[in-house]
Order: structure tokens, then sequence, then C-alpha cells
């Protein structure tokens, strides 16, 4: 039998002007909201036109097929949550390593549950769109910023900066996957915040040499 070709994620060309750019963010939130509606399997790309207000022959001068659309939307949700941790480490370097990597949690998680339907119904898709490398890219770049975040913190640590990054980055993301795979992840997120909040303010207090964490 003849092999079957696997479907193209890449997308066919990226927005370089300001209508482009209006054109392909329209796409990825009709992505998004047919996603939420119809479910992946029902998902279309000429639903997702009609849903944009474009042409499948738009839709298909930027995105081959259904899979490049939702690889792009992960990426997508992906960069936001990236970007929420990049700000939040930009504006506290410098400042008491609590009150640095409360900040940092909390920016994590404000992008995270901005919209939990949307995290679950992405991360329900990640395996079909190459999900597991499109988080260890962003885990790496999310992990660079928190050690050179870290490595500004006034207090002397007991542990290398990396290996900190690692265990907060594994904490939250831990936390988030399980209140995301929770039935009702907005009625288990504020229990499962402060038990984050806690053991993460336990954990510096003991990366912490002869200094007092209030």
């Amino acid at each position: 039998m003849p092999r079957v070709a696997a479907p193209t994620l890449t997308p066919r060309k990226s927005p370089v002007q300001e209508r482009s750019s209006v054109t392909v963010e329209a796409i990825l939130q009709a992505t998004i909201q047919v996603l939420l509606k119809e479910g992946k399997e029902q998902l279309t790309t000429t639903r997702v036109a009609e849903r944009a207000g474009v042409s499948v022959g738009t839709l298909y001068q930027y995105f081959p097929n259904k899979s490049a659309l939702l690889q792009a939307a992960l990426r997508n949700h992906m960069e936001e949550i990236a970007g929420a941790v990049e700000h939040a480490c930009h504006e506290q370097r410098g400042k008491p390593l609590v009150e640095m990597v409360i900040a940092l949690i909390e920016s994590f998680f404000a992008a995270k549950m901005r919209n939990p339907r949307t995290s679950v119904a992405l991360y329900s898709v990640s395996s079909d769109v190459d999900g597991l490398k499109i988080a260890q890219q962003t885990g790496r770049r999310v992990h660079k910023e928190i050690v050179a975040l870290l490595r500004t913190a006034p207090e002397p640590l007991t542990k290398e900066p990396e290996m900190l990054a690692s265990m907060l980055q594994s904490m939250m993301n831990g936390v988030s996957r399980r209140v995301l795979e929770s039935p009702a992840p907005e009625k288990h997120f504020a229990e499962m915040h402060q038990e984050l909040l806690f053991l993460t303010r336990t954990y510096l207090a003991a990366s912490v040499a002869e200094a007092e964490l209030v």
C-alpha cells in the first residue's frame, strides 16, 4: 500500500502586514471558538473560515490544513503564557526572593486560568500536533528567564538558580495540570493555588542561607 504523507503543520507563510496579522489573529480565535463549540473531530477549515469571516482560500494562504491550524493555536496559547512569565521576570528583578517568586507564580496562573476551557481544549489536541515539542521549547525559554530572575535575588541562596528554577517550574506545571484535568478547574483552582503558595514559601525558606523569609 502507498504510504500516506503526514499532514503539514508548518504555516504556509507568516503575516508581514498589519492587515495580514489581523486576519491570522481572527483565524486563530475562530479556531478556538469552533474547537470549544464543536470539538476537534468536528473542526474543519471550512467551519473555521466561516467563523473568522474569511474565505477558505484566504485561510489556506496561511494554514494548509486543520492540523496546522490547531498547532498554531496551541503555539499562540503557549506564547501568551511564556510572555506573561517573561514580563513578570523582568519586572521583579532585584526584589526579595519570596516577592519575586510569588509574582512569577501569579503571572503564570493568570495566563493559564484566563480561560480554563481554552487551555483544556488545546491540551486535548496537543498530542496530535507535536504539542510535546512545543511545550519543551516553551519550557526551556521560561526556564532561562526564571534562572536570570533568581540570579538577581538579594538573599544568599543555598541552591543553584538552575535547580531552583527547575523545581519552581515543576511545581507550577504540576499544579496547573492537576487543576486543568479536574472536572471543574475554576472550582479547584483557589485551594490548589493556596497550597502551591504555601509549598513555595516553605521551599524557598529552605533555599536561603542565614536569612529569614517573611
